[in-house]
């Protein structure tokens, strides 16, 4: 028998096994009820009738067909046994017809057609609530594959550019029967720059995968990480960027604890600390707040800047995107994608709005840590 018809197999013999149970027991039934009729001149069995109110039969008679009765009961058990079967046989196959039909469904289903659904019609039942389940399974593997699509070509897109860069500077002073040593020093620094700049984006990348697929290290090694403390150190580490651009940083800071990867968590505030401060405008302001709001430990960064279309602020927390893409502005539009598969990872909430007058504000919570380990 095909391994297909496992399951149909052991239904079919539990529908057997139940019908002749079944039998069996109205048999036994009809046995003892037959047992306890008296005959017709026969003494009156305790709490039974009265004598002579029996069938009218004489004992050996009522006897041969109480006999008989059991015999036929017998019979029919029998052949209702093998009957049973095939019965059961049918109906499993009956029953898992829907099933049979998803599996064939689903196994042509491949990365080619991963947009097709099973869309099952008909009743509500428990086969069409496993259908609707698989199709919101296939939905949510379709946007997977179609975002892994974009990061690869993006991803791609970004490298090809220093590669490029490197086999220009490379390839110079090569063609070049002037070239002097200056030159050739010069080439090299640029080069570098350029394996320094390729380097972050490296790791950017890493972060961001390691982020996305709940962080090897937040889901191995949390502690309490307090935000506040993460906020004044990464702003100690980033004023003099600050006032190079004449920025004015205004902070609210109060104790907001959390559980989760201090490293992680490091990068997240740093990524919005950068974000607000490359992306605003010559004497711009940068506000940032930390507090606990209803079991939540919120962390808020706010920042003037250019002005930010509505419709374009979720694009901007997607891997590669930046509002206005420059060049050579050292940014690979990776900051807030990073930001947000870290906030997943540690199951807070993000929240971005732009500013009436220009910039964004960004708002994240996570849940609290509210006592000390």
């Amino acid at each position: 028998m095909p391994p297909a018809h496992r399951l149909r197999r052991r239904f079919t013999v539990l529908y057997g096994v139940m019908s002749v149970l079944s039998g069996v027991i109205l048999l036994g039934i009809v046995f003892v009820l037959a047992r306890d009729l008296p005959p017709a001149d026969g003494p009156a069995p305790p709490g039974g009738p009265p004598a002579g109110s029996g069938l009218g039969v004489p004992p050996a008679v009522f006897l041969d067909f109480r006999a008989d009765v059991v015999l036929v009961c017998g019979i029919a058990l029998a052949v209702m046994a093998p009957l049973s079967l095939g019965l059961g046989w049918l109906y499993a196959g009956r029953m898992l017809r829907p099933v049979r039909q998803m599996t064939g469904r689903l196994q042509q289903i491949s990365g080619s057609n991963v947009h097709e659904r099973l869309a099952l019609s008909g009743h509500r039942d428990e086969f069409r609530d496993l259908g609707d389940t698989i199709d919101g399974l296939l939905a949510r593997l379709e946007a997977a594959l179609e975002g892994q699509k974009r990061f690869v070509a993006n991803a791609a897109h970004e490298l090809r550019t220093p590669l490029t860069v490197e086999h220009a500077l490379i390839e110079e002073p090569l063609i070049d029967p002037d070239a002097t040593v200056e030159a050739y020093r010069a080439n090299f620094e640029r080069l570098l720059a350029v394996n320094r700049e390729r380097g972050r984006l490296l790791e950017s990348l890493l972060t961001l995968a390691g982020s996305e697929h709940g962080s090897t290290h937040g889901q191995e090694h949390t502690e309490t990480v307090d935000l506040a403390a993460l906020v004044e150190q990464t702003l100690q580490d980033r004023t003099a960027a600050a006032n190079d651009r004449g920025l004015r940083v205004k902070t609210s800071v109060r104790p907001a604890p959390v559980l989760g990867d201090s490293t992680l968590l490091s990068r997240l505030v740093a990524n919005l600390w950068d974000n607000a401060i490359h992306y605003n405008v010559p004497g711009g302001v940068v506000e940032v707040a930390t507090r606990v709001d209803t079991g939540l430990a919120v962390l808020v960064v706010s920042n003037t800047g250019p002005m930010v279309p509505s419709e374009e602020v979720q694009r901007l927390f997607e891997p590669f995107q930046r509002l206005h893409r420059v060049a050579d502005d050292d940014r690979h539009g990776l900051g807030l994608s990073i930001v947000r598969a870290i906030v997943a990872a540690h199951a807070g909430q993000l929240t971005a709005a732009a500013r009436p007058d220009g910039g964004l504000t960004v708002e994240i919570a996570f849940p609290a840590r509210l006592t000390a380990d």
